[in-house]
């Protein structure tokens, strides 16, 4: 793994960290110890062991710099810093746990409450996104303003969200369910996919989406929320987004009337 020359030293040795860390744990440990729990994240959903342990030297890594930390299982920590890290250590950790390999690192440096940097890096696909707020845009987004015919990956539908994200499925030519959001908005700023999003669930969280905005937005793509809501950084885990990333905003437009409209 090489990390870009240019990337903030807070950013490349937390991804180096969690890259060995994640190295280590999948050959050290079952898939059985991978996958057992130890509790409630800063998040509000089950900590797996996994986690754990590869959340452990970044967060280590963020104490050496002295920056405040809002992370999906710790949570926040306040140093009293200007610089907040927000991130997920491991996004994906049911894949990864279960040895199925789609995971990713990815952190956002937040100065005086505005993203300025995000990284991402796929654990086992050995590819990094990085970009900042200044990055001039490089379109390699597929460009595709339409639904209709699209490859987009969703979020595995719930109850909830089953009829809106049926009424997507029929229009759309593939359907792919990969179950790392950080991964699935990172292919469509490759031009991968046409676009991703989650279908009304309200389940992602900032530590999901702060990374992928910057990186999506530098490769000529959006980030929007289903019902408007813009990005903030409020060390809050309970705050919750239903995030749509497309090639284009009329593709993410059209994606959001479709997933809002009544049956």
């Amino acid at each position: 793994m090489k990390i870009p020359s240019g990337v903030h030293p807070v950013l490349a040795e937390s991804a180096e960290a969690a890259w060995t860390a994640y190295r280590d744990a999948m050959a050290r440990y079952s898939r059985e110890e991978r996958l057992s729990t130890s509790g409630i994240g800063g998040d509000g959903t089950p900590t797996y062991f996994l986690d754990e342990v590869v959340e452990r030297p970044v967060l280590e890594v963020f104490e050496n710099h002295g920056v405040n930390v809002l992370s999906e299982e710790i949570g926040w920590i306040d140093r009293g810093s200007s610089e907040t890290i927000v991130v997920d250590p491991l996004d994906g950790t049911a894949n990864a746990a279960a040895g199925v390999p789609l995971a990713c690192f990815c952190a956002a440096r937040v100065v005086d409450g505005v993203a300025v940097e995000g990284l991402a890096l796929w654990l086992d696909g050995n590819r990094i996104w990085w970009a900042k707020n200044d990055t001039t845009i490089k379109k390699t987004t597929t460009k595709r303003a339409t639904l209709d015919g699209a490859a987009v990956s969703m979020l595995r539908p719930r109850p909830e969200t089953f009829d809106a994200w049926c009424r997507v499925a029929r229009r759309i030519d593939r359907v792919r369910v990969l179950g790392s959001s950080v991964l699935e908005a990172c292919l469509v700023a490759d031009g991968a996919i046409d676009a991703f999003c989650d279908a009304g669930g309200d389940i992602h969280r900032i530590v999901d989406l702060a990374a992928a905005d910057l990186i999506v937005k530098a490769a000529g793509g959006v980030l929007i929320d289903l019902h408007g809501r813009a990005l903030t950084f409020e060390p809050d885990l309970s705050l919750r987004w239903s995030g749509i990333v497309a090639a284009t905003p009329q593709l993410a437009e059209e994606l959001r009337s479709e997933l809002l409209r009544s049956n």
